[in-house]
């Protein structure tokens, strides 16, 4: 990618959904927080695309650059349209007016913002990567629902054979490299039946308690109609009772990260490292500048109450880009340390290979990294 480096062979014949297909490959959408506002934000699909300008903020300043080196994509980290709209008017001083003028020129806009968070490689591994952490891991992984189901049956030991046998013909009971895995475990069922009712074991009209086992599977999603019916048949019991649990997933991916540093060092000489790695200019810190550090916390941007669901304290530091100040107090009462390097600076380091990556993935696509685009903090 240049902050004007080498070019690529020139492509003409690139489309912006060939371009919003490789950064959804880096950067899934599906990656997003829930309240985020990521992928596509304005443009044509079917537009030649073959210039990129990226970004952190989409300011005016930028879409200048933009349009004077006519650009046909700006991929804009922070979402740049995230509440809804009801004007785009410019003149004006609002987001929209950027908006506007990109739509005029035919300038399509994108932004990953958290995808890129959560993504591998993305703005909290190249953060923590600066920081000298070792074996970063997500602090928070997203629960999902899963493809699986589990079916509970409740059926008389003497049938419990016939009746795994069914849901396994029917596609349940398979684990990994596994068929027919089930768990069992026995008990006493109650039944009281009625005078309509034809019970197997025991008599209608009065309570009855029966052995029986109760028998769990899991089963694929899509074929838990066919593993019901097969239960069904098999059963001998009149109305048999089961239940079906849906499954939720634990993602491999998630938000913020965590490790280990590659040596032990201090505050202050940590401070100054990351501060000189990352070009900020404003650099905050909460703690001793003596005290030892042994485990970074990483989170860009502003990193909220997420450092707070892990057990914090002496020979921790939360890297972070802003913070409120009762956090850093409840930082200090637990005896762990922050750096605050700035929203823009701790995200702006990922920039660079985030656009060279997207060069990559696209042959002949002009990549370059906004040179407008600036921390809005100065040092005094």
């Amino acid at each position: 990618m240049s902050d004007r480096t080498a070019m690529p062979a020139r492509n003409k014949n690139i489309r912006l959904r060939e371009v919003v297909a490789a950064l959804e490959t880096i950067a899934p959408s599906r990656y997003a927080q829930s309240w985020d506002n990521v992928g596509l934000l304005a443009g044509d699909l079917n537009a030649r695309c073959r210039r990129t300008l990226i970004c952190l903020d989409m300011m005016p300043a930028v879409v200048d650059e933009a349009i004077a080196a006519k650009i046909d994509l700006i991929v804009a980290y922070h979402p740049p349209l995230f509440r809804p709209v009801s004007r785009l008017v410019t003149p004006s001083d609002e987001m929209a007016s950027g908006i506007h003028r990109c739509i005029r020129k035919g300038i399509a806009i994108y932004s990953p913002h958290t995808a890129l968070d959560v993504a591998p490689g993305g703005t909290n591994d190249v953060l923590a990567n600066l920081c000298g952490v070792k074996n970063a891991k997500p602090i928070e992984r997203e629960l999902s629902a899963g493809r699986q189901a589990k079916v509970v049956v409740f059926v008389p030991a003497t049938a419990a054979a016939a009746v795994a046998a069914a849901m396994s013909a029917a596609g349940a009971g398979i684990i990994g490299e596994y068929a027919q895995c089930s768990f069992r475990s026995s008990g006493v069922g109650t039944f009281y039946g009625g005078d309509k009712s034809r019970p197997v074991v025991g008599q209608r009209g009065r309570l009855e308690q029966v052995e029986e086992v109760r028998l769990e599977m899991v089963c694929p999603k899509q074929l838990l109609a066919d593993t019901i019916a097969a239960l069904r048949a098999a059963h001998p019991y009149e109305t048999p009772a089961f239940d079906v649990y849906p499954l939720t997933s634990v993602a491999t991916h998630g938000i913020g990260r965590v490790g280990a540093l590659a040596k032990p060092t201090s505050l202050k000489d940590f401070a100054r490292r990351v501060k000189r790695r990352c070009h900020a200019p404003c650099v905050s810190m909460v703690g001793q500048p003596q005290r030892q550090l042994s485990r970074a916390i990483i989170g860009v941007g502003a990193a909220g109450s997420l450092p707070f669901s892990l057990k914090l304290g002496p020979g921790d530091v939360v890297v972070t880009g802003e913070m409120r100040h009762h956090d850093a107090l409840r930082l200090l009462r637990l005896g762990a340390c922050a750096l605050v390097l700035s929203h823009w600076s701790s995200e702006r380091p990922a920039m660079k290979l985030f656009g060279e990556r997207l060069q990559l993935a696209v042959a002949g696509l002009i990549t370059t990294l906004s040179a407008a685009d600036s921390e809005p903090f100065q040092r005094v």
